[in-house]
């Protein structure tokens, strides 16, 4: 059993679908992959919205932040690349749990370390689940992915780079990510 937990941890799929070991040789994060079930929901939702920045796209981006928020850009700066996808459903689509499922179930065999899950009742994501894994190479972050669900919407965003943890701190509120009304660490350093 634990040969197999470490065979599934070094096999990461590319958009071709062949395997390769990009997640435990230090290699690039894929950000053009995503679950299966994403695109199976994506064919369920009345709006969808995708979008990728490479790095060329993101030096333009960082630019465009204000200079009070220079922790934010010298943390775009150090990015390769963000992939976002927005799905949004009707009131009588509902998000198949097990498609949502089937979504973190892909990341765990993709051998990505699983940081967080929440649950919030009635907050920022108004009854939604939100998750976020890691690609580790030491103490640093190559990649991460966060999951934002709620009932009527879904979104993932996938961001490639060598980032601290802090420094996926400092993504809240850009790209999709959510910053938390519960959040104790929002706006701490300028309060």
């Amino acid at each position: 059993m634990l040969a197999l937990a470490q065979a599934n941890s070094n096999v990461q799929a590319n958009p071709g679908g062949a395997p390769a070991t990009a997640n435990s040789d230090g290699g690039p994060v894929i950000l053009d992959w995503v679950p299966p079930a994403l695109a199976q929901l994506s064919s369920q939702a009345v709006a969808k919205e995708s979008f990728s920045f490479d790095r060329n796209m993101l030096a333009v981006a960082a630019g465009l932040i204000p200079d009070s928020d220079a922790d934010v850009r010298q943390t775009v700066a150090k990015l390769d690349g963000v992939s976002v996808h927005m799905l949004r459903f009707g009131d009588s689509a509902a998000l198949d749990p097990t498609q949502v499922d089937s979504i973190r179930e892909a990341y765990h065999l993709r051998g990505w370390k699983h940081l967080v899950s929440t649950t919030n009742a009635g907050g920022p994501v108004h009854n939604g689940n939100s998750d976020v894994w890691l690609v580790l190479d030491g103490s640093n972050i190559r990649g991460a992915v966060v999951l934002v669900e709620s009932p009527k919407s879904l979104t993932l965003v996938t961001v490639a780079g060598n980032i601290s943890p802090v420094d996926l701190l400092h993504l809240r509120g850009h790209f999709g990510i959510p910053r938390f009304e519960g959040d104790r660490l929002r706006d701490s350093q300028r309060n």
